[in-house]
């Protein structure tokens, strides 16, 4: 396990797949990611072979848990994908199904999570993602975690009748360490 200040990142279980299952098929947590379908058991039961396949190559992916009273709760998932080894980067995923735990930092601190692994097991020196410009939860705890902002892709996605633009935003290993606590404060 991987433990963040208010999260801890694990291995995906097969387990897991009923809460897949149930948050891609709610339009409201589908609606900023690349899946634009509702989906069924049997395609999350694919995903996760191949997921199995490319751990530890070209991506890694982590079951997000939230600490309740006593118990953990899986609340989502985030993940390292297109991991490029030899120019040490990769493109940084995630989402929160538990609609509960949206806009309390369990984002932030998962994505800060990922971000100290990305750099500090993997030996990455950038971490990148997309954004659509309608998703301010999302860009608010991108900045939270040190990402800035890059650039635009115009009309990038279509989705709900629309062209969406896309904002490209990274960190970089240094900035991620700049940002960090001296023990001082």
């Amino acid at each position: 396990m991987i433990c963040g200040e208010r999260v801890r990142l694990r291995a995906i279980e097969r387990s897991d797949i009923p809460n897949f299952v149930r948050w891609f098929n709610d339009p409201e947590v589908r609606r900023y990611l690349l899946i634009y379908a509702p989906i069924s058991a049997a395609q999350e039961e694919q995903w996760f072979d191949r997921m199995l396949e490319q751990q530890g190559k070209e991506q890694f992916v982590f079951a997000v848990d939230a600490r309740a009273g006593d118990e953990w709760v899986h609340i989502g998932n985030v993940g390292l994908h297109r991991i490029n080894w030899k120019d040490r980067n990769a493109t940084l995923g995630i989402v929160l199904g538990e609609k509960a735990y949206w806009d309390q930092g369990y984002g932030t601190d998962a994505t800060r999570t990922m971000i100290r692994f990305a750099f500090e097991e993997l030996n990455l020196n950038r971490v990148e993602l997309e954004v659509f410009d309608e998703n301010a939860r999302a860009r608010r705890c991108y900045e939270k975690a040190g990402f800035r902002y890059e650039g635009t892709r115009r009309q990038a996605a279509f989705f709900e009748g629309a062209y969406h633009d896309s904002h490209v935003m990274s960190i970089l290993r240094h900035e991620f360490y700049q940002q960090q606590p001296t023990g001082d404060e």
